[in-house]
């Protein structure tokens, strides 16, 4: 059985490693507030910007840009993976990254050309183990010390350099979209193209009053498909961001119960160690006084 000396120094470490953990959740609690209020805010705005371009689909005739219509195949798919450059979050990055697994191969499967931009360190090291050829770049260190708008247009301009040079066909990103501080639901969203509303769906149309767009929609899809990518991107990052913190959050909360338990029941071997060692010594002092 170790010896006292060496129960006290696992307590110690484990008691150092509990106020860590703790440390690290009020500071994610903190962080989750603004987090999630950011991600909610940029909801309604995102959606509109999806319901804006469907109905400029729906209403463009001719040939549209290629950012609505796409190039006519689907044969080069970029995967847009999302993750956090950093861990201690629980299961964040590997769902989105088991996800991402499951559409690639599925992509594969299919016959298509695959390749993925990674978003966050997580993302690189865990799908270069099977996909390291697939990798064509690795953007990190967004989000710091806050994340901004600046950091999706800085995906989204990498996104449309390899569009415009013709480097894939369809973009999807894969994230997590934030429901709770305990719930994260994973993500998979077409960027490029846009997809295409519902087949039954009715003209855009509010109050009855079909929309007429001034100056015409050829000018208007120009300026607004390169920004609605961006809007999309951002979105992404901040239910990331959101999820991110409440996932790091509830881990730093099961650690910190965890090493709880860990320091009761080191200490309930200590001192049981240490009844057994002034029994032992009692039964000594004993025995020697009969022998005397």
């Amino acid at each position: 059985m170790p010896s006292l000396k060496t129960f006290r120094l696992r307590i110690r470490s484990v008691q150092s490693t509990q106020k860590i953990t703790k440390a690290m959740k009020m500071v994610a609690a903190a962080k989750l507030r603004r987090a999630q209020e950011q991600a909610m805010a940029a909801r309604p705005y995102a959606e509109a910007m999806d319901k804006v371009l469907a109905a400029l689909g729906q209403s463009f005739k001719g040939t549209g840009p290629k950012l609505l219509a796409g190039t006519g195949s689907d044969k080069v798919q970029l995967v847009i993976v999302a993750t956090s450059d950093r861990g201690l979050c629980g299961a964040f990055n590997s769902s989105i990254v088991r996800e991402a697994r499951r559409v690639v191969r599925q992509m594969l499967a299919d016959g298509k050309t695959v390749k993925i931009l990674a978003v966050g360190r997580k993302a690189r090291d865990q799908l270069r183990r099977d996909f390291a050829p697939m990798i064509i770049e690795t953007i990190t260190d967004l989000g710091r010390p806050r994340l901004s708008f600046a950091d999706a247009q800085k995906v989204s301009a990498r996104v449309m350099e390899l569009f415009e040079a013709g480097e894939f066909d369809v973009a999807t990103v894969i994230f997590n979209r934030f429901k709770s501080a305990m719930t994260q639901i994973v993500t998979v969203q077409q960027l490029i193209p846009p997809p295409p509303p519902p087949a039954d769906a009715a003209p855009a149309t509010v109050g009855g009053a079909i929309y007429e767009f001034e100056p015409d929609e050829a000018e208007i899809l120009a300026d607004l498909l390169p920004r609605n990518l961006t809007v999309q991107i951002f979105r992404a990052l901040l239910e990331n961001a959101a999820s991110f913190f409440g996932s790091q959050m509830t881990a730093m909360d099961n650690a910190s119960r965890n090493a709880g338990e860990v320091i009761k029941k080191l200490t309930l071997q200590m001192n049981r160690s240490r009844q057994a060692s002034i029994t032992k010594e009692l039964i000594e002092i004993i025995s020697g006084a009969e022998a005397v």
